[in-house]
């Protein structure tokens, strides 16, 4: 009985500490006015998931998350110019294929492949950003690469990702109270993974 217990009080700290980390998520970009506040905040997220699977489960989250917040407000708001660029040219070509679905296969294909690498690539490149010290330009570059060099863990991901899409697709209150950080949590564990096998074949 007592172990049942003990799962039972683990199994809702985690959900505690998921919905605050996701409060947390929203409160912080709110206080950078979401343009300025959301790429701190993020990258805030998953250095603190970083530390979970790392093993350094009892930090406190507000300081720890206020500390990565204000240390990488900067770097990572420069570094997300060049995602809104990033963004604004997938959405382009969104609304590109929106307004000529079934007509130019052969534009939509590579059009569709590009928005699938874009998103692989921004989903490594949080974790990258948060798990090695390095300029901008680095950072994205072995974001670009460990996504092409792990193809299996960047099918997972992309599975992971689109699989968290149907579930807040029909219960959207998931969304709210859980789906950054569990999203942010999917991607910074398989990601981990693909750093710690390349960091084994390399060393």
């Amino acid at each position: 009985m007592n172990e049942i217990s003990t799962v039972v009080y683990r199994i809702f700290e985690w959900i505690t500490r998921f919905a605050y980390l996701q409060l947390l998520w929203i409160l912080f970009s709110l206080v950078g006015g979401i343009i300025l506040g959301f790429f701190p905040a993020t990258v805030a997220m998953f250095a603190i998931i970083r530390k979970w699977l790392r093993g350094n489960k009892d930090i406190s989250l507000f300081p720890t998350f206020w500390n990565f917040y204000k240390n990488e407000f900067r770097k990572s708001n420069q570094l997300g110019l060049i995602l809104y660029l990033l963004i604004f040219i997938i959405g382009i070509d969104f609304i590109y294929l929106h307004e000529n679905s079934g007509q130019l296969t052969w534009v939509q294909a590579p059009l569709f492949a590009f928005m699938l690498l874009s998103l692989l690539f921004v989903s490594y490149l949080f974790p990258a950003f948060v798990h090695f010290e390095l300029n901008h330009f680095s950072i994205m570059k072995h974001a670009f690469f460990i996504m092409l060099v792990h193809p299996l863990h960047s099918l997972l991901m992309l599975l992971s990702l689109l699989s968290l899409l149907v579930i807040v697709y029909y219960v959207p209150a998931f969304g709210f109270i859980f789906g950054a950080s569990s999203s942010a949590f999917m991607t910074m564990s398989l990601a981990l993974h693909a750093f710690n096998k390349l960091q084994k074949k390399t060393s």
